[in-house]
């Protein structure tokens, strides 16, 4: 079976937990059989191009002379090119942010043409977008493959585009939604390339029940139409050196790791630690991750004088959350909306007992978890607080969460994306 795959990230070179669940799922599938050429708008370097099929979208040649390309072009007018898309673009990135007149997807009359793709979530993200779904159509034209897999908005109509090409089946899988990343502030044009998408697709594959029933609520889906299949957890990297070891045995360290983006919560988690510092005043805050509200963050970290117990690490790379793991007491994951959540599973791995937010997907399938409600701080706080201070509760989450990831291994989740692929092909 040969699948076509559509993403926007590979590690070593990722924002999150996308590019992490898209390399986890392809290696699942490799071990289950399935032949995948998982094409990426750019590649970066340091990615495993003998164990993987890779293609970078920035090499693949145009001709946009042939009349053949027109009908795509101009099907792609829905996507707004100068749509600004906040939530993906971090603090560094507002100051060369513009939104002036509508650019052209596809420059002057040319011979052949080649797109130079960043690959990040920059201001030219839209266009990109567009872009790579241009892109798509040759990819489709010169590969033979059974079925189309796109992950997520940013890819949805590439994927819509290569169906078109081929007439095989198109599968879109949802890590998390515009309602996920923005709350009801949605920006409407990635509502609009979502909804567009999951209306042509064939089958949808979405990490949670709490997705999909987003997906019935919000954007109409019928359920018949979606298939839930959880995110599993990759074993931890083997290294020779060891983390870096604590200026204290007695100091207690609490995690909070992913993007700093209303949708992570990471408010809540602020306001907790002011509450666990009035009572244990020896605990440390760490804050690893970068992000449109970093700055803020920041700021109500100041104003509540933690200063002193509080850290900032920026976003960490391979080893480095292994690291942080590792010096960790007690992981926090407080997201306002997450449809799966992959670092709780990473942190159990890693032997850390873990809170999350009732309104996440991996509360489905993780039962020895501390779960509250996102704004319930003074909950928050009292689990965490009890966490630290109580041992043997601590090596309990630890002991039986160990034994929860023995079934959510990516090989299971690949078993059940190749059985929704064999269904519809």
């Amino acid at each position: 079976m040969k699948v076509l795959m559509f993403g926007w990230e590979f590690p070593p070179h990722i924002s999150g937990g996308l590019g992490t669940a898209c390399f986890g799922l392809t290696t699942g599938l490799l071990q289950q059989d399935v032949n995948v050429l998982f094409v990426v708008p750019k590649l970066h370097g340091g990615e495993d191009k003998y164990k993987f099929r890779l293609l970078d979208a920035s090499e693949v040649v145009m001709n946009f002379n042939d009349p053949w390309y027109n009908g795509f072009i101009n099907g792609l007018d829905y996507i707004e090119v100068n749509s600004p898309i906040l939530p993906y673009i971090e603090a560094r990135a507002f100051s060369n942010h513009t939104s002036s007149t509508k650019p052209s997807m596809v420059p002057g009359p040319i011979q052949t043409k080649h797109f130079d793709f960043s690959g990040y979530y920059g201001h030219d993200l839209m266009k990109e977008v567009a872009q790579y779904a241009l892109v798509a159509a040759e990819i489709a034209k010169q590969n033979q493959f059974d079925v189309i897999h796109a992950h997520d908005w940013l890819t949805f109509p590439a994927g819509i585009v290569a169906k078109q090409v081929s007439g095989k089946p198109l599968i879109l899988h949802v890590h998390a939604t515009e309602y996920d990343r923005s709350g009801d502030n949605i920006n409407q044009s990635v509502y609009e390339i979502e909804r567009k998408g999951l209306e042509q697709a064939d089958a949808i594959i979405t990490v949670s029940e709490f997705t999909k029933e987003i997906l019935r609520a919000r954007y109409g889906i019928q359920g018949n139409k979606i298939s839930v299949v959880h995110n599993g957890v990759l074993p931890a990297a083997s290294r020779q050196d060891n983390a870096t070891p604590r200026t204290s045995k007695n100091e207690k360290i609490v995690t909070f790791l992913g993007r700093i983006t209303f949708q992570k919560g990471p408010e809540y988690f602020v306001q907790a630690a002011r509450k666990v510092l009035n009572k244990m005043p020896d605990v440390h805050f760490v804050m690893a991750g970068s992000g449109d509200m970093l700055q803020q963050t920041i700021s109500l970290v100041a104003k509540l004088k933690m200063g002193s117990r509080f850290h900032f690490t920026g976003f960490l790379h391979g080893h480095e959350t292994d690291d942080m793991y590792a010096r960790s007491d007690v992981y926090v994951m407080p997201s306002v909306s997450e449809p799966f959540g992959i670092t709780p599973l990473e942190a159990i791995r890693s032997g850390v007992p873990v809170i999350i937010s009732k309104q996440s997907g991996v509360a489905e399938v993780l039962k020895h978890a501390i779960k509250v409600d996102f704004w319930d701080i003074d909950a928050l706080a009292d689990a965490i607080a009890g966490l630290l201070s109580y041992k043997p509760l601590s090596q309990t989450f630890i002991r039986e969460g160990t034994k929860e990831l023995e079934d959510l291994k990516w090989m299971k989740a690949a078993a059940k994306v190749k059985k929704i692929y064999q269904s519809i092909i």
